[in-house]
């Protein structure tokens, strides 16, 4: 195994290696949009997870909505807006999110509370246009899907919400597998993962993340996002969920390197 930190010299690097298959542990812009999928593909060396038009969807969080509504399943309503209009004024009534639009692991995300005073001040290195979205009261769940198989669900417990720290950080948040949930939420979770899998074309595995309000059932379910290269580390909840489906580290990561092709 040879590992490549990868860089704007990506490609010479992979013609040098040559490798028989690349692993893509990238994530966020240029490894999980579709950009390092395409020079993949370019070259013809087999990767791992989703190709380029799954990635590039899943990652544009206004497209991935459009799948959604199209597939049937519930989302969180939401608007894309000019980035300095959202720091004049609330573009919609608190409480709200703001969060760029093509980025993960909960980057440069701003939670507009309902008793706000203001606008939020968003930080300069936020894009030019970010996305407006109704706040989604409730639990954090996720589940995993790999190949054509929904894994489980878990219930994602933490103090505050989950942001970078919680994410990444060892005891930043606690995780309840198999989450303790209604039957009817359980099911439809495994359900909703899968169908988004499968409608954004995602290869592999992927993560479909949910926010559930109790008090009103399964209407209180809504996906968050899909992400189609979920986290790896000592944290992740996508390993974690495996190893519930009695499929070791080892095991899940063979399986990728096994299931990796071109043409995705």
């Amino acid at each position: 195994m040879i590992e490549v930190d990868a860089g704007r010299d990506v490609a010479a690097r992979l013609i040098e290696i040559s490798p028989d298959v690349v692993f893509n542990a990238l994530h966020g812009r240029w490894g999980e949009d579709g950009a390092v999928q395409g020079i993949l593909e370019w070259l013809q060396i087999p990767y791992t997870h989703s190709g380029i038009l799954a990635s590039a969807t899943a990652l544009d969080k206004e497209r991935t909505k459009a799948v959604y509504r199209e597939a049937g399943l519930p989302f969180a309503q939401s608007m894309l807006a000019d980035a300095n209009a959202v720091r004049a004024a609330h573009v919609m009534p608190p409480p709200y999110v703001v969060k760029p639009y093509n980025e993960g692991s909960s980057v440069g995300i701003y939670i507009v509370h309902k008793d706000a005073n203001g606008p939020p001040q968003l930080a300069d290195d936020m894009p030019d246009q970010v996305m407006v979205e109704v706040f989604a009261p409730g639990r954090e769940l996720t589940t995993t899907v790999l190949g054509d198989r929904a894994l489980t669900v878990t219930d994602i417990i933490t103090d505050g919400w989950y942001d970078y720290d919680a994410k990444y950080k060892p005891g930043g948040s606690r995780h309840v597998v198999p989450a303790d949930l209604p039957a009817e939420i359980f099911d439809a979770c495994m359900d909703y993962a899968l169908r988004a899998h499968q409608a954004l074309g995602c290869r592999g595995v992927s993560r479909t993340d949910f926010r559930w309000d109790e008090t009103r059932g399964l209407d209180g379910l809504i996906l968050l996002e899909t992400n189609t290269q979920p986290g790896m580390t000592p944290t992740s909840l996508t390993p974690e969920q495996a190893a519930h489906a009695g499929i070791t580290f080892p095991e899940f990561c063979r399986w990728l390197v096994e299931d990796a092709s071109c043409d995705r």
